[in-house]
């Protein structure tokens, strides 16, 4: 109430679509749908997390609740911030700002990444892994201004392990003239303690944008 926001948490997948193994590994399936569109069978019916998150979802909310239907933002933790960052820069104009935690910055170069596209997309179409990869995508950003603002523990393991590239997007980023910050928080790792830990600062940073 503080900052006159609605806040929207989407789950991490679609749930109850039964299909074998969907539950056997945590970084997919159930546990990751990695907010794509699966083009890929089995996966390619029900795992839409994108189109579920930018238009679905979006319905739902307006009509169901007091909202300003053209005022959002969107936001995300690790594979969340991968999300945010998709949805806003493949979506000109439809988010006001954006923000992520620990994002999965550049996921067609790390094994994160090449796991889920080779399961939702498949490894023979690795051209179309970049449609889903925000380094590969603000190359291209052809719409209003936008900011790209992130958020990173400086002892965040997957960090260190090459998984989430933040300055492969801030380099791509500058290259392209698309603002992006990258505020690196010494000390801290990629818990929801380090999430907590600045949550407000993203709330407000979106509720000026929000204005």
């Amino acid at each position: 109430t503080e900052n006159n926001l609605i806040i929207v948490c989407p789950d991490t997948s679609p749930r109850n679509v039964n299909i074998p193994g969907e539950d056997d590994s945590w970084d997919f399936g159930s546990g990751a749908g990695f907010y794509i569109d699966a083009t890929k069978d089995p996966w390619s019916k029900h795992y839409r997390m994108y189109s579920y998150v930018t238009q679905e979802l979006i319905d739902v909310v307006n009509n169901n609740f007091p909202t300003v239907a053209n005022k959002m933002s969107i936001a995300g933790h690790s594979m969340g911030g991968h999300g945010a960052l998709i949805c806003a820069l493949k979506n000109p104009g439809l988010y006001k700002s954006v923000s992520a935690f620990a994002p999965i910055s550049n996921p067609t170069k790390c094994p994160w990444g090449e796991k889920i596209f080779s399961g939702y997309i498949g490894e023979d179409k690795k051209d179309e892994w970049k449609n889903w990869d925000a380094t590969e995508l603000v190359a291209s950003y052809n719409g209003p201004p936008l900011e790209l603002y992130l958020d990173q523990g400086s002892e965040d393991s997957f960090l260190k392990d090459g998984q989430l590239n933040p300055q492969n997007l801030v380099d791509a980023s500058r290259a392209a003239q698309v603002p992006c910050v990258l505020n690196m928080r010494e000390g801290y790792d990629h818990s929801y303690f380090y999430v907590a830990s600045f949550i407000g600062e993203h709330i407000a940073y979106h509720a000026r944008h929000l204005q």
